[in-house]
């Protein structure tokens, strides 16, 4: 389970779960299950932040399902209310996706009331924290483990010292919070107690980014396959690492048995590589990838691999990089040809250029036995009527 909605979460349904185990489950509560369609994610994720640049200007987009607009200067409390109100309603019925939306002085604070408006019905989609009152509410109600920013790991830590809520946290001195949760930390705290000093271009970048799948059926045995599999995760994360201007010195590949299949012969990949120069270019990132995994592969068909993924880590700014005197690659050829290849994906398609090593099998695809339409980005999904005479 990678995604649950409030009513699957009553049931009791846990994140991450395999669906085999709760299937019956589901089908006696009568809950729909579709599988991933990031096709069709994307394209409605477009629709809504182009509907949101019809209400302000400023429009920061920090995720697929995440953004921040300005709405400083329109007008007072009550005009907000209605107005985020009839953000909330038209682009709902403009797009078919339900959203949520907190107005407050900080983006912290403005998360916060986006939570509490998906939560309580009663806002109608648009929660304001616009006064002391309202803040110090909010701050009391809200755990420590759902404020942005705060990682899982500072949680405990934090829970040790006797900060639950968000209010226990603006509670501690600054000197305090810098010592538990660094100058990062410290922003957050500023934002909690109302002052703004988050701006989206200056949050630090990944410092790691992974892409994995799970195969369908009893999983892949070709090293051909495996293979495909592998490039085209590595390919994926190098363009990551480009949309965000970083460079990797480090990549890992792994790939592993089913380990609920005891009756099968079980394996583990794992292979670590470090780049001579940290890099997040097409061809290197795949090569390196694609070579670790020929050398740890022990035969087709002695093993079934149910799950493989690429990992680039100790992530860095693209600029300045610090070069080896002994690298016989040209860098600045290099990074005009992945600007074209770039361009050239971003206008006509995704994998429209692509390395020959990413194939175009599908054999290792997810399974999808429950996608949905893609209403939005294939032809052959579009939503057909059928009017009576």
């Amino acid at each position: 389970m990678i995604a649950r909605s409030e009513e699957a979460k009553r049931l009791g349904i846990n994140m991450g779960g395999a669906f085999y185990q709760v299937k019956d489950q589901l089908e006696a509560a009568k809950v729909a299950v579709f599988s991933s369609n990031y096709n069709l994610y994307g394209d409605m994720s477009r629709r809504v932040h182009t509907m949101l640049g019809r209400y302000t200007p400023r429009v920061d987009i920090y995720s697929i399902d995440e953004a921040f607009i300005d709405l400083s200067d329109l007008g007072d409390s009550a005009y907000l209310n209605d107005y985020g109100k009839r953000i909330v309603r038209e682009v709902t019925k403009g797009t078919g996706i339900p959203i949520s939306l907190g107005v407050a002085p900080t983006k912290t604070l403005a998360k916060m009331g986006s939570k509490f408006a998906k939560k309580y019905p009663g806002y109608e989609g648009c929660c304001l924290i616009d006064t002391e009152e309202k803040r110090e509410k909010a701050l009391k109600l809200f755990p420590i483990e759902d404020v942005w920013g705060i990682g899982w790991r500072s949680v405990d830590k934090l829970k040790y010292h006797g900060v639950r809520t968000t209010w226990d946290l603006t509670q501690k001195s600054q000197d305090w919070v810098q010592r538990m949760l660094t100058i990062t930390g410290v922003r957050t705290w500023k934002e909690l107690r109302g002052e703004s000093c988050i701006d989206i271009e200056e949050l630090p970048h990944k410092l790691s980014i992974c892409t994995s799948r799970s195969f369908p059926d009893k999983g892949l045995s070709n090293r051909a396959d495996v293979e495909e599999a592998i490039a085209n995760f590595a390919a994926r994360c190098s363009a990551k690492m480009r949309r965000q201007n970083t460079v990797c010195q480090a990549i890992t590949i792994f790939a592993y048995t089913n380990r609920f299949r005891t009756d099968l012969p079980t394996d583990n990949i794992y292979q670590t590589f470090y780049p001579l120069v940290p890099t997040s270019d097409l061809n290197e990132i795949v090569n390196y990838a694609v070579n670790m995994l020929r050398l740890a592969w022990k035969g087709d068909g002695k093993y079934s691999y149910k799950k493989a993924g690429v990992l680039v880590w100790n992530i860095i700014d693209s600029s300045p990089i610090q070069g080896n005197l002994f690298d016989t690659v040209n860098r600045e050829k290099q990074a005009q040809l992945s600007r074209a290849i770039d361009e050239i994906n971003r206008k006509n398609g995704h994998n429209t250029i692509r390395m020959a090593v990413q194939g175009y099998s599908k054999r290792w695809h997810l399974k999808c036995e429950y996608i949905s339409k893609q209403y939005t980005t294939n032809i052959n999904d579009i939503i057909r009527l059928k009017l009576d005479k």
